[in-house]
């Protein structure tokens, strides 16, 4: 990533992530943000995950693959969503809240993989390095580069992905999926 945030607009994303978490958690109204006092860079297109952990497990993660609105209100969105709307965990209650870390990972756009056949996919996987995201027909999934640190793996990390996007394990290696990669600035409170 060339364009790397600086200490200042990382620590904006993260107040705003928390007070827009905060905000949704209370039931509160989303109060808008002065655009004039935000950098450009934060105000530009910009795709982002946010990762709420409560005592070090997954609380919430919900993002966008690619841009579509402000990088400052992708992660004000995204804050609220991963605390109210993860699917996999009950809404964060507002007991919980002096307790939740934040993550933002700032996403590049995906590229497309190219690959001739699973053994030749394992080879082109960079873990630690690469979020990946599978397709299959209307069906995707993806993991955060982040996730590299639990699953290592790279033929473990594509089977649980599959499993994310709902299909079986080991469809990766028999099947010829739409693979791609990102890569992502990230920072947490």
């Amino acid at each position: 990533m060339d364009d790397r945030l600086t200490s200042e607009e990382k620590m904006i994303l993260l107040q705003l992530a928390r007070q827009a978490l905060e905000d949704a958690v209370k039931g509160k109204a989303l109060a808008p943000v002065d655009d004039e006092r935000l950098s450009p860079r934060l105000r530009q297109p910009g795709a982002s995950f946010v990762t709420l952990t409560l005592g070090g497990d997954l609380r919430g993660c919900i993002g966008a693959l690619e841009p579509f609105q402000s990088l400052v209100e992708d992660v004000r969105e995204h804050a609220m969503a991963a605390g109210l709307q993860d699917f996999r965990f009950p809404p964060v209650q507002p007991e919980e809240l002096a307790h939740i870390s934040i993550e933002v990972s700032r996403l590049t756009m995906p590229e497309e993989l190219p690959y001739d056949s699973a053994d030749d996919l394992l080879s082109k996987l960079r873990p630690h390095v690469d979020g990946v995201i599978l397709r299959d027909g209307f069906h995707r999934a993806t993991f955060l580069p982040q996730v590299w640190e639990k699953i290592p793996e790279p033929a473990v990390f594509l089977s649980h992905l599959c499993q994310k996007m709902g299909a079986p394990a080991d469809l990766w290696r028999y099947k010829k999926l739409r693979v791609q990669i990102y890569q992502v600035e990230e920072f947490h409170e």
